[in-house]
């Protein structure tokens, strides 16, 4: 009976060492998770991190070639700042459409490409008109005054004033007339925007042009605060002298005596001035 009691004894006594040991390493284990869990993870960056930025390449070889500097003539006399008179001006228009004055010859855009003799754009010029001249060949003899007629007007407006720019209805006179017909002075060797500039700014007339070297010209882009593009998209700013609209730039029309020079605006691309549009092709 003694012997049965210790055999039943030592059973119990090894079931209890086992599970012992077996919760001891349950408990391990546990620890051990626990301790991974908590680690701080190694190699991994914030998730909110920004990656560094790499520097922009730029080939310098390539701008320097095609945007470096060229060998350039004395163009100041034609200076995008030239004419701006009035602190009011709505700035120059930047939709890439084509503008009106000296349509066929140029359009507004203002070239980037070096001013030369071998790229000035124009149409052929019909027969018995005046040929372009290239105003920095030009010299203004201060001492032959002569005399023409200058007139500025915006008649057209007044027929499309449903496509005129929101708040500028009072920049447009009762009858269209902005300035003139006035006779004016002017000197040997100045051209048509020679004549425009120095009576616009004698007068306080608004006034803004920009260069145009692919047309060696100037570009009449407002007068008045009334801007290319201000009526639709085929208004702007169209000259003509002595009933003939040139097929080139302003600066390259040079003056002469009794000529008749007149700034009309158009809201359709000449047509609604009576101007035929075959002739640009002549």
């Amino acid at each position: 009976m003694a012997c049965l009691f210790l055999v039943l004894a030592l059973a119990l006594s090894g079931c209890q060492t086992e599970a012992v040991r077996e919760s001891a390493a349950v408990s391990s284990s546990a620890d051990s998770i626990s301790q991974i869990d908590s680690s701080p993870e190694v190699g991994v960056e914030e998730a909110d991190t920004e990656p560094a930025e790499e520097p922009e390449y730029i080939d310098e070889a390539y701008v320097n070639e095609n945007y470096g500097d060229h060998a350039e003539e004395d163009l100041s006399k034609y200076n995008s700042n030239n004419g701006e008179s009035s602190e009011n001006s709505t700035g120059q228009n930047t939709n890439g459409e084509t503008g009106a004055e000296g349509t066929g010859s140029q359009n507004g855009i203002s070239g980037s490409s070096e001013a030369n003799a071998d790229n000035y754009y124009t149409d052929p010029v019909p027969e018995g008109k005046p040929q372009p001249v290239e105003p920095q060949d030009e010299a203004v003899d201060t001492d032959q005054a002569m005399t023409c007629t200058l007139l500025v007007e915006c008649s057209t407006i007044l027929n499309n004033m449903e496509n005129l720019t929101e708040g500028k209805e009072s920049l447009v006179p009762s009858d269209g007339v902005i300035y003139g017909p006035s006779t004016v002075t002017f000197y040997e060797g100045e051209s048509v925007y020679d004549v425009l500039l120095r009576e616009m700014q004698n007068n306080r007339i608004h006034m803004e042009s920009v260069f145009t070297a692919m047309y060696n010209s100037a570009y009449v882009e407002g007068i008045n605060n009334l801007y290319e593009f201000d009526c639709g998209r085929w208004s702007g700013w169209m000259y003509c002298v002595n009933g003939w609209y040139p097929n080139y730039g302003c600066s390259r029309y040079q003056v002469q005596e009794g000529d008749v020079i007149e700034w009309h605006y158009t809201c359709d691309l000449g047509r609604d001035l009576g101007r035929d549009n075959s002739d640009w092709q002549q």
